[in-house]
């Protein structure tokens, strides 16, 4: 299994990445401080040669109320600069939702998207070079076929929630058909913070662990990069972080694998948030465009 995916752009992308989504605050700090403080820590692996930039891949995402096209440059510069990089491997849409700008996030502040006219001013950025390539996250089909009829520059990459309890198999396929990369957040469930459908629990996970001699954790992570996606699991322990990249000499034999496709799908990250009866958007139905079962 290749430890990395070629995107349409021609860059390739590593299988396994880390999440930094919600990580604690006496572990990196506030935003702005964890981010200030990666910059340095690159800056420092680059200068003193541990590690080359062209070595590592870089993704952040522009937040909903930059969605502005006039926001949008502005915002992937804060990036940079609080990276102290010069590019971006790859800038992603994060949610086709999109908020007043300088609004705390909340129903009450979501307004009408212009999807279009945000996606122009990132095709602007990978242009420039700013951003070697450019995607979304948290796109349905319908949104993302709504994306494509008007792109330029077609996405990169979708980067949405995926494990084996949420497999997404509708948008897997639009995807491959449309040369659009799937990357998988939340590829083991996020334990932590949903206790239904817990993929880490679930007996098809647990009895194919026990057959293979390896963690659940680390038969979900097989599970998707072995389907194709490129995962992202978040962790701040050392020896699990060393034990989620254990997944490349390995497979899952195709008898095992049959026993996916009959897990019950449930969405964990349901998007509620956004939603609100007097709001703009007034369930999660709404959000996802129905496909959330």
């Amino acid at each position: 299994m290749a430890e990395s995916v070629v995107l349409n752009t021609g860059a390739s992308i590593p299988s396994i990445g880390l999440g930094t989504w919600q990580l604690e605050p006496d572990v990196v700090g506030n935003a702005i401080y964890a981010a200030v403080k990666v910059g340095l820590a690159l800056k420092r692996l680059f200068d003193e040669g541990v590690v080359k930039r062209e070595d590592l891949f870089i993704t952040s995402k522009l937040w909903s109320d930059n969605h502005a096209p006039e926001d949008v440059p502005e915002a992937i510069g804060t990036t940079l600069k609080d990276l102290q990089l010069d590019f971006l491997d790859l800038f992603l849409v994060h949610w086709p939702i999109r908020l007043k700008k300088g609004s705390r996030f909340g129903p009450e502040n979501v307004i009408p998207s212009d999807i279009p006219a945000t996606w122009a001013a990132m095709e602007s950025l990978y242009d420039s070079g700013k951003a070697r390539a450019i995607g979304v996250s948290n796109f349905s089909t319908k949104k993302l076929e709504e994306l494509l009829a008007v792109a330029r520059v077609p996405p990169a990459a979708n980067q949405v929630e995926c494990h084996p309890v949420w497999q997404q198999a509708k948008l897997r396929d639009l995807c491959s058909s449309k040369g659009i990369h799937l990357s998988a957040y939340s590829p083991l469930g996020s334990p932590a913070m949903f206790k239904a459908g817990n993929v880490l629990q679930h007996p098809v996970v647990v009895s194919t662990a026990e057959k293979l001699g390896k963690t659940p954790g680390q038969v979900a992570l097989r599970w998707g990069i072995q389907t194709g996606y490129s995962v992202l699991p978040k962790s701040t322990n050392d020896e699990r972080i060393r034990a989620n990249l254990d997944v490349y000499d390995w497979s899952i034999p195709s008898d095992l694998l049959a026993g996916f496709s009959e897990i019950e799908q449930v969405k964990l990250v349901r998007g509620a948030f956004w939603t609100h009866p007097e709001g703009l958007l007034k369930s999660v139905e709404e959000v996802w465009d129905g496909e959330i079962v």
